[in-house]
């Protein structure tokens, strides 16, 4: 089952249940499949990496807002926030933890030769392809920078 039909089965059980939260995130997934099949170039059935990105840009979104939200003092937005994020966050693969990241970090430094920080976007490239949807961005170019700098 792909992600549309998952969505779509979800956002029945939602209403049913009358889960606002729910059916906000899900709305929202919906609306942004529905945006990558229509636009130009894009396809009926999205490949699962297009679904991955197109969630995890969903989460950064949630995130940035929560960020600005508690910068704000705007409990009650931060809250609609988290409870999106949470939801949307279940269709992403697991994430991996520090320790498992840090250790395919190692093993691509180890395999691309890179030893000094400035080369650490070649790093960071391979490992966003590799890791795409187990791990966010941010933590993984913290870690390459840690490595690199040791």
């Amino acid at each position: 089952m792909n992600l549309a039909e998952r969505i779509n089965n979800d956002l029945k059980q939602a209403m049913l249940k009358k889960d606002e939260a729910g059916l906000r995130a899900i709305r929202a997934i919906k609306a942004a499949i529905i945006i990558a099949q229509t636009e130009k170039g894009g396809s009926k059935d999205l490949s699962e990496d297009t679904e991955i990105k197109l969630l995890q840009k969903l989460v950064k979104q949630r995130k940035d807002s929560l960020d600005i939200y508690k910068q704000q003092n705007r409990a009650d937005l931060a809250v609609k926030e988290q409870e999106e994020l949470d939801v949307i966050e279940k269709y992403l693969p697991a994430q991996m933890s520090d320790d498992d990241l840090k250790a395919e970090l190692q093993k691509i430094i180890t395999a691309s030769g890179v030893q000094t920080p400035q080369e650490m976007g070649k790093v960071i490239g391979v490992a966003m392809k590799q890791l795409a949807g187990k791990a966010d961005g941010k933590k993984i170019s913290e870690f390459v920078k840690q490595l690199l700098t040791k």
